[in-house]
C-alpha cells in the first residue's frame, strides 16, 4: 500500500508538471512547436492502445492504421460543415444520411471510438483465435483492405481524393487531455482483475485457461479497448491536420507506433509515453539533415532521406543498448501492480 502511495503521488507530480508545461508552452511557443507538442499527446495515446493489445495482453497485431482511419473519417465527416462536405463531395454526392449532419467534436470523438472499437470486435471475434504470425498477417490484412474500401467508396468516404476542410479542434488540451484519460484508464484496468488476466494469457495462454481464464472473451476486450483509444486519436490526428486522404494509413504509420511500444517496452506504462515524445520529437528535430549545411569553410549538401537513415541507427544503437525499453533499469513495469 506504501509503495502505491509514492506511485500515486509521483503521478501526481508528474500530470501537474506537464500541465504546467503546457500552460508555459500555449503562452510562448510558436504554431510549429505547438503541433508537435500536439502530435506527441496523440502518440502517447496511440502507443498505449497498441501496447494494452500487444503488450500486455500479448497479441501480435498490425492492424492500428486501420483502426486510425476509421477514427479520421468518422469525425472528419460528422464535424465538417455542410457547405464544406459539398465542396468536397463534387464528383458524387456524399450518402444522404450524412450530408446534413454536423456534431460537436467530444461526440465525433466518441462515436470515432465507438465504431472502431464495434470493428475491432468484428473482425477480432474470428481472427483473434489465430496467434503469433498469423494474427499478425491477418491484422495487417485487415488494415489495408480498410484503406482499400476507403479509396473506392467516393460516397461515403469521397475515395483517394480525401477530405479537406476538416475543423480544427485539436489542441495542446485535447490531444493530452485524451492521452491523460488514456493513461488512467490502461492503468486501472492493468491494476485489476481484467489486467491480471491479460497478464496471464501474455505470459502463459495454456496455464491461464487452466485457472479459468476465458481467453477469447479477454482478447476480444483488449482489442476493442485497444481499437477505441486508436479510433480517438485517429479523429485527434484528423482534427489537427484538417486533411486526410486514405495513402496517409498505410502500414509504415502500424510500424510507427510499433516502434514506440517496443523502445519504451512491451507492458510499459511510463516507458510508452517517454518514448512517444521522444520519437516525435526526433523525428522533427533530424529535419535539418534532409537540407544543406553550411559549417561556414564547408557546405554539406543535403541528402533527401538522410534524417530517416541518421533516424534508424539511433534506433538500432538504442535497441541493442536497451532491449527492454527505455525504463529497463527502473522497476516501473507495471507486471508488479498483479503483486499488490
Amino acid at each position: 500500500m506504501r509503495k502505491n502511495g509514492r506511485s500515486d503521488r509521483a503521478a501526481l507530480l508528474a500530470l501537474a508538471c506537464v500541465v504546467v508545461g503546457l500552460i508555459l508552452a500555449n503562452r510562448y511557443l510558436d504554431d510549429y512547436k505547438i503541433r508537435i507538442i500536439n502530435l506527441s499527446g496523440i502518440y502517447v495515446t496511440l502507443g498505449l492502445s497498441m501496447n494494452l493489445i500487444n503488450g500486455f495482453t500479448g497479441m501480435f497485431s498490425l492492424g492500428h492504421a486501420g483502426f486510425m482511419a476509421i477514427g479520421a473519417y468518422t469525425v472528419g465527416i460528422l464535424t465538417m460543415p455542410v457547405q464544406m462536405k459539398e465542396m468536397n463531395f463534387f464528383l458524387q454526392p456524399i450518402v444522404p444520411f450524412l450530408a446534413n449532419v454536423e456534431w460537436g467534436f467530444l461526440p465525433a470523438l466518441l462515436a470515432a471510438g465507438l465504431v472502431a472499437a464495434v470493428l475491432g470486435i468484428i473482425i477480432g471475434a474470428p481472427v483473434l483465435r489465430l496467434t503469433d504470425d498469423y494474427l499478425a498477417i491477418a491484422t495487417l490484412g485487415f488494415a489495408e483492405i480498410i484503406r482499400v474500401v476507403f479509396t473506392n467508396t467516393q460516397s461515403l468516404t469521397n475515395g483517394a481524393l480525401g477530405l479537406k476542410g476538416i475543423p480544427n479542434y485539436t489542441n495542446t488540451w485535447w490531444s493530452w487531455g485524451v492521452a491523460f484519460v488514456t493513461i488512467w484508464f490502461v492503468s486501472f484496468l492493468i491494476r485489476g482483475s481484467y489486467g491480471k488476466a491479460f497478464m496471464a494469457i501474455r505470459e502463459d495462454e495454456v496455464a491461464a485457461r487452466a485457472m479459468g481464464i476465458n481467453l477469447f472473451k479477454h482478447k476480444v476486450m483488449s482489442f476493442a479497448f485497444g481499437s477505441f483509444f486508436a479510433g480517438v486519436a485517429g479523429g485527434l490526428l484528423a482534427s489537427l491536420l484538417g486533411t486526410i486522404d486514405p495513402n496517409m494509413f498505410r502500414i509504415t504509420l502500424t510500424f510507427n507506433i510499433l516502434l514506440i511500444v517496443v523502445l519504451g517496452g512491451l507492458g510499459r506504462i511510463t516507458g510508452t509515453v517517454i518514448s512517444a515524445v521522444i520519437v516525435t520529437v526526433m523525428m522533427e528535430a533530424l529535419r535539418f539533415l534532409d537540407e544543406s549545411i553550411n559549417l561556414g569553410f564547408v557546405e554539406i549538401k543535403g541528402v533527401p532521406g538522410m534524417r530517416m537513415v541518421i533516424f534508424s541507427i539511433i534506433l538500432i544503437l538504442m535497441v541493442i543498448v536497451g532491449r527492454e525499453g527505455f525504463l529497463k533499469r527502473l522497476k516501473g513495469r507495471e507486471t508488479s501492480y498483479a503483486e499488490n
